[in-house]
């Protein structure tokens, strides 16, 4: 590796690692594209085909089942096999899932392709942050996740731009086969191009110096028992719980709410759902960017990371009234803002297992994170299906989802008043 000094400013003047930052933007905004298929279909399908509301999320509630249940074992086999791997296999996996789908057209017989499509995506997620984690140092490491996160939100948006079209033009079942291929190019170049810093070519001294410049305690296997009796463990897991679920409600209900409340048709979804993620990819990005910042500034990870997400959980309120909106793109704003706070406030919570536990473990945290995730969810879709099913409105859906953040603040507070990191003498 060629030396190359850092600037004035104590930054190298490499940049691998936002190359690496962009692989997982990619990836993030493919898995999202894939997941959202199905959601955009929904209102066609389900007219079609003849499904219930309660069908719809019992489909919803069996891919979060088995996406908490692969997050957890994923998070592990991350720790173990590392980024590169641990990304891989998540990527075959939800591709063979996400194109079975087209075999399908109940909503019985969708949970069959669903559940590898959750398998495979709960092991993206834990596999990009062992990536971040690996490649940028803690003052970097919110803005990386805010950037790659912000992934999600160009998937959304990309969506229900291809997904009508391609269903028109050649049926519902290429729009699964089309996007499905797109996964299969971004694994050949995730497994050309990625390395960890230390074994990458491209790296220069500076940048290496740099990504190493936290104190890194050695990777360690710690037993789940020992998590288990972690109030940090707690922290990240209770904050998922409570933020995931009002996410999850966004992507599998929103095209419905346009429909049912507006009588948005397939191919007029676009132009809302885009300036919906639109929002949240600006918020994915200002929340990880404004405790980076304050980082910089001399602000402690407490202080950057809880300041971050108060302000997320305040501008996030409006999302109450948008079932009462006057008209569509009132509402397109209330919700694109609650969105845009969602993904702000997650950048930081997604931080937690990489400020406050040793490298190595990070991914078995991540994945009990993402199980009590998607047990939030079950509920939540449980929750909106009753709803849906009996009242027959979103109010009292986005009501939870106005209080959400300040009650998984509120709780990480309680928690880690101080975020302070494990102690790896208690993991001895």
């Amino acid at each position: 590796m060629t030396a190359s000094p850092a600037g004035a400013s104590g930054k190298p003047r490499g940049r691998v690692r936002w190359i690496v930052c962009a692989l997982l933007f990619a990836a993030v905004a493919l898995s999202y594209v894939d997941r959202l298929v199905l959601p955009t279909l929904k209102p066609e399908l389900q007219a079609r085909y003849k499904w219930s509301e309660q069908g719809y999320a019992d489909l919803a509630i069996a891919f979060q089942a088995a996406y908490g249940i692969a997050y957890v074992l994923f998070g592990r086999f991350v720790d173990r096999s590392g980024a590169k791997i641990g990304y891989a296999v998540a990527v075959a996996i939800w591709t063979v899932g996400h194109i079975a789908h087209a075999l399908f057209t109940s909503a019985g017989g969708m949970i069959l392709a669903r559940l590898p499509l959750a398998v495979g995506e709960a092991g993206a997620f834990p596999a990009a942050l062992a990536a971040a984690n690996e490649w940028f140092p803690q003052r970097e490491r919110a803005l990386a996740i805010g950037i790659f996160n912000a992934g999600s939100n160009v998937g959304a948006i990309l969506t229900p731009l291809l997904v009508p079209a391609i269903a028109v033009a050649f049926g519902w079942r290429m729009a699964f086969i089309a996007t499905g291929a797109l996964t299969v190019l971004w694994l050949a170049a995730w497994l050309a191009f990625y390395r960890s810093p230390r074994q990458h070519r491209s790296v220069t001294a500076g940048e290496l110096a740099w990504i190493e410049s936290d104190p890194v305690p050695p990777a360690r296997a710690v037993a789940w028992r020992t998590l288990l009796g972690l109030r940090q463990t707690w922290a990240y897991m209770l904050g998922r719980f409570m933020i995931d679920p009002i996410w999850w409600t966004f992507l599998f209900w929103l095209p419905d709410f346009f429909n049912r409340q507006y009588g948005v048709k397939m191919l007029d979804f676009g132009p809302p759902l885009v300036a919906v993620y639109v929002l949240a990819d600006i918020g994915s990005i200002a929340g990880g960017w404004s405790s980076s910042r304050l980082l910089a500034r001399g602000a402690s990870p407490n202080r950057a990371r809880k300041t971050a997400m108060a302000g997320c959980a305040v501008f996030a309120l409006p999302i109450i009234f948008a079932a009462q909106a006057p008209g569509l793109w009132w509402a397109v704003l209330a919700i694109g803002l609650a969105c845009a706070c969602h993904q702000g406030f997650s950048a930081n919570v997604y931080a937690i297992p990489g400020d406050l536990f040793p490298r190595g473990m990070g991914g078995s945290v991540i994945g009990l994170g993402g199980l009590a995730g998607a047990l939030g969810g079950m509920l939540m879709a449980k929750f909106a299906g009753t709803i849906l099913a009996g009242v027959g409105g979103y109010g009292p859906i986005f009501a939870v989802a106005g209080f959400a953040y300040f009650a998984a603040l509120l709780v990480v507070h309680l928690l880690v008043p101080r975020y302070t990191p494990v102690d790896p003498e208690r993991l001895a």
